[in-house]
């Protein structure tokens, strides 16, 4: 990929899958700032890791001005990966990858893997872009201190305004050495080296009792509200004993799948799917199931807004949608489950959506699904339910 500059891979990049819009962007100041740390330090040539890559600016720049002995990314969100392989299909000249053609194991330049030792064995480079939460850093950290090369150095990219001590100190538990680079367009990163593999590795996920449910929660780093229950769950769960039973069920966005669980014991005849974009999710529910003894009830799935599902395909969706897009708000993500809900749907079926009572979901729930009646207001969130209209 020589042939290609930061600034040619730049140029092609889009988003999609994901979301798109104009005031939504499929690189930022730090992917640069990354790249361009790296070559001044002298990692060419290197084994290189890439972590956190959104849309595939950080591991096609590496490709390009890295020149990597091998080059190996990890991507929380199918979104991502998928975003990836679109990407360098566009590219001019280099990787000759297109939909599957770029799944790991195609000869491609890069290989997509799970965190762990395979990603991270003998990498002498590891590219990332923080995470939101320093429970998704610690969990980075010390897999990268753990499974690296004794050389490794860790550069650690993040938007000022988003970055904070702690991620520091989280640094500081598993390297001898974390120095602040100066920050450049807003954006900074954390160079850092020697790792200590005596350090003790968090345990992940984390297993938690929630005694107002009765449940044990289990929540990798990533996962949205940790082993939590967030308000807006727990206000769509006092409905659940008003919903109707179905023969298949899906928690959409499923997180560490609360919904799929209680809708399993709630509907012990219902067959339940748990899907998210996210792997942490997936883990996270996955485990969450088995912790309860629904592991052989309940079906976790990861995927993009249920493409995988055919038309008319389920009974009930139970839906918590984000109203963030990365770090910033925006309303497009929950736009396309619900409309991604409207499709799987059978008629007849039901929707069941919880959101903060400022966004304008109802037009498209009855646009895209069908009619829609608000079952409950709280001070934060509505909950409605919609009906699948005749196709």
């Amino acid at each position: 990929m020589a042939a290609n500059t930061l600034e040619d891979i730049f140029h092609v990049l889009r988003r999609r899958p994901d979301v798109e819009a104009p005031n939504l962007q499929a690189w930022d100041a730090t992917d640069r700032l990354l790249l361009e740390t790296a070559v001044q330090l002298g990692r060419a040539g290197s084994t290189i890791a890439v972590i956190g890559d959104r849309y595939g600016a950080l591991t096609l720049g590496a490709s390009a001005v890295l020149a990597p002995a091998s080059l190996r990314v990890h991507q929380d969100l199918i979104t991502g990966e998928r975003a990836l392989w679109l990407n360098a299909a566009e590219l001019p000249t280099g990787l000759e990858a297109a939909g599957e053609a770029a799944m790991p194991g195609a000869d491609t330049g890069f290989v997509q893997l799970p965190m762990g030792r395979e990603l991270l064995a003998g990498a002498g480079t590891v590219l990332l872009q923080l995470p939101k939460t320093l429970a998704e850093l610690e969990e980075i950290a010390a897999a990268v201190a753990r499974y690296a090369a004794p050389g490794v150095r860790l550069l650690a990219g993040g938007r000022v305004k988003h970055m904070s001590l702690g991620m520091n100190a989280v640094l500081e538990r598993y390297f001898v050495s974390v120095q602040p680079q100066l920050a450049r367009q807003k954006s900074r990163v954390l160079l850092a080296s020697g790792p200590k593999t005596a350090a003790a590795p968090p345990r992940f996920p984390v297993v938690e009792h929630l005694a107002e449910l009765d449940l044990d929660v289990a929540a990798h780093g990533a996962v949205f509200a940790g082993p939590r229950l967030d308000i807006g769950t727990r206000f769509l769960l006092e409905f659940l004993p008003g919903m109707k039973p179905a023969r298949h069920a899906v928690d959409l966005g499923c997180g560490t799948g609360i919904l799929a669980a209680m809708y399993a014991r709630q509907f012990p005849n219902a067959a339940v799917t748990a899907t998210d974009q996210s792997a942490a999710a997936v883990q996270s529910a996955r485990a969450t199931a088995q912790a309860n003894g629904l592991a052989d009830r309940i079906t976790v799935l990861q995927d993009d807004a249920l493409s995988t599902f055919p038309d008319g395909a389920v009974d009930a969706i139970l839906l918590n949608p984000p109203f963030h897009v990365g770090a910033g708000v925006h309303a497009g993500a929950g736009l396309k489950m619900i409309e991604a809900a409207g499709r799987v749907l059978a008629p007849g079926g039901e929707l069941w959506t919880v959101f903060n009572r400022h966004l304008a979901y109802v037009p498209a729930l009855e646009r895209h699904v069908g009619p829609t009646v608000a079952e409950g207001r709280n001070s934060k969130f509505t909950v409605t339910r919609s009906i699948r209209r005749p196709r």
